[in-house]
């Protein structure tokens, strides 16, 4: 009986371990696991997320908005992947305007758009695009995830990803990350 229990147990904590995400399923992401993670707040205490700690951090807030923007600085650009984690007062809806918005929000920056779709992320209606383009002498992409927490408020993360080396992993890499996002409010 002993036995029963403990192969229960450990398959339960393996199913629990590897559920993906839908959008880290999309992606066909491996599981990432980081090492030495630390909860960085935001200032206004609305939302925090779990970083790697040899990251760097800065802050930001405003009357609308509070955000963390991180990243691995021990590597280089073209190798590292920049996070912006930003919590907005304001209401969101994902119509046909919000979406043709961000089409012309994605020209005027000469992106083109990869992928876009609504999904559920961290139990919230979702809606997020990848798309590529060029920055300076640099090849990028670029992820939005616009996750509405409720009728008043929403949360705009943000992925870059410079280079074309593992570009795929690094992407991987920052959806497990953005997993780690706890809205406090």
């Amino acid at each position: 009986m002993k036995n029963i229990f403990l192969i229960m147990f450990a398959s339960l904590l393996f199913f629990s371990c590897s559920q993906q995400s839908e959008i880290s399923k999309q992606f066909n992401c491996t599981p990432t696991t980081f090492k030495n993670l630390e909860k960085v707040q935001d200032v206004k205490n609305l939302f925090s997320i779990e970083i790697p700690n040899t990251w760097k951090t800065n802050l930001y807030y405003d009357d609308l908005q509070s955000s963390i923007y991180t990243a691995d600085t021990t590597k280089q650009l073209t190798e590292s992947l920049l996070l912006d984690v930003t919590f907005i007062n304001k209401n969101i809806n994902f119509d046909t305007s919000f979406k043709l918005k961000q089409e012309q929000e994605n020209l005027s920056k000469s992106l083109i758009k990869i992928k876009s779709e609504e999904i559920t992320f961290l139990e919230k209606p979702t809606y997020f695009t990848v798309s590529k383009g060029k920055k300076g002498k640099f090849e990028y992409q670029v992820c939005h995830l616009f996750i509405k927490t409720n009728e008043q408020n929403f949360i705009l993360a943000k992925a870059e990803i410079y280079g074309d080396s593992l570009v795929n992993k690094r992407v991987c890499d920052a959806f497990a990350l953005l997993e780690k996002i706890k809205n406090i409010q």
